[in-house]
């Protein structure tokens, strides 16, 4: 197996980090693929987004023969009502997505992605009642210092930003605790779901609203790409968590919203000058410095382990 020299006593699988980075580098360019269906309406899209999604899932996990995964999260209640948590989150996290591209605020939706690590330090000392060292609650200050600027810059918070951040760091924080594998909660999560998306969607088509069909062929192509473009980078980022340090996909992280904000700048011609430079920058420096204890951190364990 490949790998590239890490420390003197670590290393990291090149086939992990390859697949962690292209997950990555896909939902970093999301941006464009639903700036291709700006004319389907915004719910519209998340229906399709789970139905489609719910589908390539189940059907990858038959080909698998691992839809026991499924069945055995479906079947237990515990487990089940975390899902009904998660699948909440999820869905509010990709219509206020959705919603963010199709309103042109892509800056704002990277800015979310940006801070969700911090956001989910927060939630490590509420609800898990971490502590944390000083360097870690500097980083806290700065970004929260960053996104109070933005808010005072606008006139009203980054609610976009914040409600991604939020609702994100909420889904993984649920998900942490239910074990299930990466693709068969995301099937059990959508097929639970799945009833809700058919009937708006019928609903729709009944109003004379769909666009399914309606709206050409390139269209209806795109909204069944929902399928695998929500799937695959799950089981590329599942495949790449396992074989490379967790210190590692902290840093792959930020590739996402990055191509975002790069996206939003270049391609879609956003402003992002004076205020909002400030406050993304006072955000960059949290985020270094959040990165650069964890990877300490990481390489002192190790040294300490002799791993």
């Amino acid at each position: 197996m490949a790998s590239v020299p890490l420390s003197s006593n670590s290393s990291i699988d090149l086939r992990g980090l390859s697949a962690a980075a292209g997950a990555f580098s896909i939902w970093g360019l999301l941006p464009l693929y639903l700036k291709a269906l700006e004319r389907v309406p915004i719910l519209q899209v998340t229906a399709h987004r789970i139905v489609w999604g719910c589908l390539f899932a189940l059907g990858w996990l038959a080909l698998r023969r691992e839809l026991v995964g499924v069945r055995g999260a479906l079947t237990n209640p515990e487990v089940r009502l975390r899902l009904i948590a998660s699948v909440a989150l999820i869905t509010i996290n990709w219509t206020t997505y959705i919603f963010g591209i199709a309103t042109e605020r892509v800056v704002e939706t990277s800015l979310g992605y940006f801070i969700n690590p911090l956001v989910n330090v927060v939630l490590g000392v509420l609800v898990l009642r971490e502590r944390l060292n000083a360097v870690q609650w500097a980083a806290v200050a700065l970004a929260a210092a960053g996104v109070g600027y933005l808010t005072w810059s606008a006139g009203h918070p980054p609610w976009i930003a914040l409600t991604l951040a939020c609702s994100f760091g909420l889904y993984g924080f649920v998900r942490k605790v239910v074990r299930v594998d990466a693709l068969a909660g995301f099937a059990s999560e959508t097929l639970m779901i799945l009833p809700v998306g058919l009937a708006y969607l019928l609903w729709c088509e009944i109003a004379g609203a769909g666009s399914m069909g309606h709206a050409g062929i390139a269209i209806d192509g795109l909204l069944v790409l929902a399928g695998p473009l929500t799937a695959v980078p799950l089981v590329m980022f599942a495949f790449g968590a396992r074989r490379v340090p967790y210190s590692t996909v902290g840093l792959l992280q930020y590739i996402a919203p990055t191509i975002q904000l790069l996206i939003a700048v270049f391609v879609f011609r956003e402003p992002f000058a004076g205020p909002r430079v400030i406050g993304f920058t006072f955000i960059w420096i949290a985020l270094a410095i959040y990165a650069a204890d964890g990877v300490w951190r990481a390489r002192r364990v190790s040294r300490l382990t002799g791993a």
